[in-house]
């Protein structure tokens, strides 16, 4: 007669060690906050702002000139500047980290502090890659109902967008366009400063963000409106020169906001509009 195999216990997970985090409650007044505290970490290291910046503009101008060029490699170029611009960012938020410390920032501490991170920024990474490929797809299906035609050219777009006679397709690709940015936005506004940070895995990171916009929307819905809006015209300037100071200046401001938005038990205690999480 077979022995009976015992019975297993079930798997509980261990409880997590990962400090308790704080999502503070936000005003309307805190974007300008961090923009101001951004324009301090830039005016006191211009020169690693500058290398910051020259990257920003290349990026900005590789992309223009191949979307003028070659449309249909432009979503493979933005990919790219995808990859590349977490790790510029980040460079950015160690600056801001280093000072915020007492610590001396350097340029060669900034290039190189994801390597720590690596396995957590290469995830996060892989996963707004992944967004940012579905956003491309859902704009081409977009294209496919309102051009049966074939897709138009680069000189065909911009005149699409702009004719009044095409207000359902600027709707339909506004709806599209606006739900992915922000997707991506909610995911990494916070995630990528808290992985610098905490050195916290990147499902975490990002779950945070997450929490950051769900509980204070109206507030991170203007602050993403307030990035747009100087990106955009930082690349209104002939070859997006803007983009030299403007592209720093938001990283170093976006640090600030990590920090204003998250609170951690290190820091000074939260104060009574702050929910734990």
């Amino acid at each position: 007669m077979q022995t009976p195999l015992p019975e297993s216990e079930p798997y509980f997970p261990p409880p997590t060690t990962a400090p308790r985090k704080t999502i503070v409650r936000l005003n309307g007044v805190q974007p300008l906050v961090w923009l101001r505290k951004g324009a301090a970490d830039l005016l006191a290291h211009p020169g690693i702002a500058a290398f910051y910046g020259v990257a920003f503009c290349l990026m900005a101008v590789v992309l223009t000139a191949v979307f003028h060029s070659k449309p249909e490699y432009t979503l493979s170029i933005a990919s790219g500047c995808l990859l590349l611009g977490p790790f510029l960012a980040m460079g950015l938020y160690e600056v801001s980290r280093r000072r915020e410390l007492g610590l001396a920032p350097e340029l060669g501490a900034s290039i190189t502090c994801w390597d720590r991170h690596l396995g957590s920024m290469g995830l996060l990474v892989l996963v707004l890659v992944v967004l940012e490929l579905l956003w491309g797809r859902a704009s081409l299906v977009v294209f496919a109902v309102f051009f049966n035609t074939g897709m138009p050219s680069t000189t065909g777009v911009v005149q699409a967008i702009f004719n009044p006679d095409n207000w359902e397709f600027v709707v339909a690709y506004a709806l599209v366009g606006g739900a992915f940015a922000m997707l991506v936005f909610a995911t990494a506004v916070v995630s990528i400063p808290m992985i610098l940070d905490q050195g916290t895995d990147a499902i975490s990171a990002a779950i945070t963000s997450l929490e950051v916009v769900f509980h204070n929307t109206a507030v991170m819905l203007l602050w993403g409106a307030i990035l747009t809006t100087l990106v955009v015209l930082a690349m209104l300037v002939p070859w997006s020169l803007g983009l030299l100071v403007v592209g720093p200046w938001l990283g170093h401001a976006s640090w600030h906001a990590y920090r204003g938005a998250v609170q951690w038990p290190a820091q000074a205690e939260p104060t009574e509009e702050a929910s734990v999480a």
